[in-house]
């Protein structure tokens, strides 16, 4: 086990009843903060309001939990707290209710309610933070026996962690089992298949996939010096370059492309440039820069 709370290994969204209310609300938000979703399948706005706040707690990482109760099979708590309209959320801290909002909100006041609930708890346990950490030093410094053992470890105890999905499927990639990476990266949770860990791990993935087929690089580059205008042979060492860890020059090879046709061979140019710049940390200076040159010649 991983240095978590007792709770790390339930899920932070649950369906409750009356029956579960007490201990799943309750008592449950004396140790973290509890909000729960009234909600009825005939409900049209809780269809809208209820993918958004799950989105919005799976995003704050187990600082709060949700609790989703269908009102036409739980009147009892629904009537204590006094709910009149679909859908209804209260937000719990400390056995008492805090908070909370009538009708859907947009996501984005959605979101900005669960991390104002979240922020009543304090700091999280940082157990599984730190064990992503770990793991992703050990992919760093090479270790990645290491690195590979400790993300499943992590996923055995939060199967939704995204830091950990992304860096287990980064870590097979570095291995070079490329099929088993593509198969990690398959599995992931629907709920966590969009994040910006997985999307990296994914354009990791698909470089990788590419590096494999990428041609020689000397014969790339006299092919294009021997015809400026072979837009293929552009994009191939664009993708050689990269493969050969030159990813500076395979951006500027790459924005020199789409400068030549940004239309060619529907938009390759700017697909290779984002698959990149998804792969790498979003503060790196080579997306950075790679950012700033592509707007400027979209927008030219």
């Amino acid at each position: 086990m991983l240095g978590t709370s007792d709770t790390a290994t339930e899920s932070h969204i649950i369906d409750g009843t009356d029956a579960t209310f007490a201990a799943d609300v309750i008592e449950q938000s004396n140790t973290v903060p509890v909000i729960v979703d009234f909600w009825a399948t005939w409900c049209g706005p809780c269809k809208t309001l209820g993918p958004a706040i799950e989105a919005a707690v799976t995003k704050a990482g187990g600082r709060v939990k949700l609790v989703k109760v269908d009102v036409d099979a739980n009147q009892a708590y629904a009537g204590q707290l006094q709910v009149q309209s679909i859908p209804t959320v209260y937000a719990f801290h400390n056995g008492q209710p805090v908070d909370g909002f009538q009708g859907a909100l947009p996501p984005s006041e959605i979101e900005a309610f669960v991390n104002k609930i979240a922020d009543l708890g304090g700091e999280a346990d940082n157990g599984l933070a730190d064990a992503v950490e770990a793991a992703e030093a050990m992919l760093v410094e090479g270790d990645l026996d290491g690195a590979t053992e400790t993300f499943g470890a992590i996923l055995q105890e939060e199967a939704t962690n995204a830091p950990a999905y992304g860096g287990l499927v980064r870590s097979y990639v570095a291995l070079g089992d490329l099929d088993q990476a593509e198969a990690v990266l398959n599995g992931a949770p629907a709920e966590i298949a969009e994040a910006s860990e997985i999307e990296a791990a994914r354009a990791q993935l698909e470089l990788a996939r590419q590096a494999q087929a990428a041609g020689p690089l000397q014969e790339l580059m006299a092919a294009v010096e021997a015809d400026p205008n072979n837009k293929q042979a552009r994009l191939d060492l664009a993708v050689a370059m990269h493969a050969n860890g030159d990813t500076e020059k395979a951006v500027d090879v790459l924005l020199a492309l789409f400068g030549m046709d940004r239309d060619w061979n529907d938009g390759a140019a700017k697909a290779q440039l984002f698959t990149i710049f998804d792969a790498m940390p979003a503060n790196s200076p080579v997306v950075l820069n790679g950012r700033r040159k592509l707007s400027s010649m979209i927008f030219a």
